[in-house]
């Protein structure tokens, strides 16, 4: 796949479209431009936890965060 993408004054660029698809980013994620013998290229660095879609699926009823275990915690307690 070949896109083009212009510089601004500021030395900004927008990513086309399909690279965006391609690479799986969005606004607000990190790309890294590293070169080699060939050329250059664009990859995305990870800025996402893995574990985050994972995150309360074990808890039903429990909020996520410190002060919503401590919460529920107290609330156990009192029982």
């Amino acid at each position: 796949m070949e896109k083009k993408a212009k510089i601004t004054s500021k030395g900004q660029i927008t990513a086309p479209l399909a690279i965006r698809q391609a690479l799986g980013v969005g606004p607000g994620d990190v790309l890294s431009f590293q070169q080699d013998k060939t050329g250059v290229r664009v990859l995305l660095v990870s800025t996402r936890s893995p574990f985050a879609k994972y995150r309360c699926i074990g808890n039903p009823g429990i909020g996520s965060g410190k002060k919503a275990i401590s919460r529920w915690v107290r609330k156990m307690r009192a029982k």
